[in-house]
């Protein structure tokens, strides 16, 4: 396995180190590479025997689209066609950045990538590391988050490479990820934007430049059984720890900290060993509680960007259960809670 230290650069020429893994990419391997959101775990998006080593690795269902991801707008026209005026609209505003858009894929995209549909989510990403893979690779790479399917994604090297490096013949390691979570996935649906994934690129954001979208109700939902999805992130257990967790969460704070100590005290009589992730704010107020806390920060962003990192923390103590404070739906927010709701499988207390 080539392993590619690329945590301290200097100057343009270390992404020359990259043309190894480009290589890699090309002849049909399996790369771990960072992105600006999370890790991902990539292949030749064109090959569908090297996408199907994506799916095995990971143990993710066939039926789970991928996303391809691309290093210039060229190489949209390889894999999309039919772009509508918005949606070349956003990929102006948004790319390169954490953002996904649903597209009429092209016969060139094997039906494995997109799960059988239609359409196919492209995405450029905002990190040069990963941009620069992509163009030594000379092909979209096709890449869900680098992790065990069902377990929170990985946003470094040390929390991953236990459970990929022996399934890859790459692993780049360029440091922590800045973002955090996944990129937000929208479709455009009759010149209306759909989010169905939300990511880093919120709501309000996406409004100044294409009018109000909708969010899909199985952002904050679980979809029916044999529901068909269009993008990553929506139907499977998502994120979550081994250790079974509830998200407790309330808009009035008072009420979210006396949630959180019936909570607390209700698993205590229980004799249940039990950690609390919470707020910066909320650290102090838990701290002569006999329970293991972990500090997720105050501000979205840091929150965003430590989650799955705090949820294997968490998951690392053996708990009988891990108590979960959630944050407001605005903003970033919508996509911290709707990982945390999947993570917890949708146990919640408000």
């Amino acid at each position: 396995m080539e392993f590619i230290d690329l945590t301290n650069i200097k100057n343009v020429t270390d992404y020359n180190k990259l043309e190894v893994a480009g290589e890699i990419i090309k002849k049909g391997g399996l790369v771990l590479f960072p992105t600006e959101t999370v890790y991902g775990l990539g292949a030749n998006g064109l090959d569908e025997e090297a996408v199907k080593k994506i799916y095995k690795a990971k143990g993710r269902s066939s039926d789970n689209p991928l996303i391809l991801h691309i290093s210039d707008i060229e190489m949209l026209g390889q894999i999309a066609k039919d772009i509508s005026d918005i949606e070349f609209k956003l990929m102006n505003a948004f790319w390169p950045g954490p953002f996904t858009i649903i597209l009429n894929k092209k016969d060139i995209v094997p039906s494995v990538v997109s799960g059988g549909l239609d359409t196919v989510g492209v995405r450029m990403p905002d990190n040069e590391i990963a941009r620069n893979l992509i163009k030594f690779a000379g092909v979209p790479v096709a890449a869900p988050s680098a992790n065990i399917s069902g377990r929170p994604s990985g946003t470094n090297i040390k929390d991953i490479y236990q459970e990929l490096s022996d399934k890859v013949d790459c692993i780049i390691d360029g440091g922590s990820t800045k973002i955090g979570v996944e990129s937000t996935v929208v479709r455009v649906i009759d010149g209306v934007v759909h989010i169905l994934r939300p990511g880093k690129i919120t709501v309000e954001q996406i409004t100044e430049v294409a009018g109000t979208p909708i969010v899909d109700k199985h952002v904050l939902g679980k979809l029916d059984d044999g529901t068909k999805v269009m993008s990553p992130g929506m139907k499977y257990k998502h994120y979550a720890p081994k250790t079974r967790c509830i998200l407790v969460y309330n808009e009035n704070y008072e009420i979210l900290k006396d949630k959180i100590d019936e909570t607390i005290d209700k698993y205590l009589r229980d004799n249940k060993k039990l950690v609390l992730m919470c707020l910066s704010d909320n650290a102090d107020y838990f701290k002569d509680k006999n329970v293991t806390i972990i500090n997720m920060g105050n501000s979205l962003d840091e929150i965003s960007k430590n989650i799955f990192t705090d949820l294997r923390k968490a998951d690392s103590f053996n708990a009988d259960l891990i108590i979960i404070q959630g944050v407001s739906t605005k903003g970033l927010g919508l996509a911290i809670m709707n990982r945390l709701l999947r993570a917890c499988n949708y146990n919640i207390i408000k």
